[in-house]
């Protein structure tokens, strides 16, 4: 049989708030870099908002890498 876990609250908000924190630099800077390259290359609006959107599902995937790092770090659950 299974034993019941318990969450480490102290562990859980740690992570939660590492990742607002990098989240928001990660996004600020897919939006930043997919204006930025298309008003460099004078690509239009379209082509700028679809490279922000491919730069957004990336930094998307990043935090998901930096969420399972985190958490083999700094475990949320543990055994009770």
């Amino acid at each position: 049989m299974a034993q019941p876990t318990r969450t480490n609250w102290r562990n859980l908000i740690t992570v939660i708030s590492l990742l607002i924190l990098i989240g928001t630099e990660v996004f600020g800077v897919a939006v930043a870099a997919g204006w930025a390259i298309a008003g460099l290359f004078e690509l239009g609006d379209t082509v700028g908002y679809a490279l922000m959107v491919l730069f957004s599902l990336l930094g998307a995937y990043t935090m998901l890498i930096l969420w399972r790092r985190c958490v083999v770090v700094e475990p949320i659950s543990e055994a009770a």
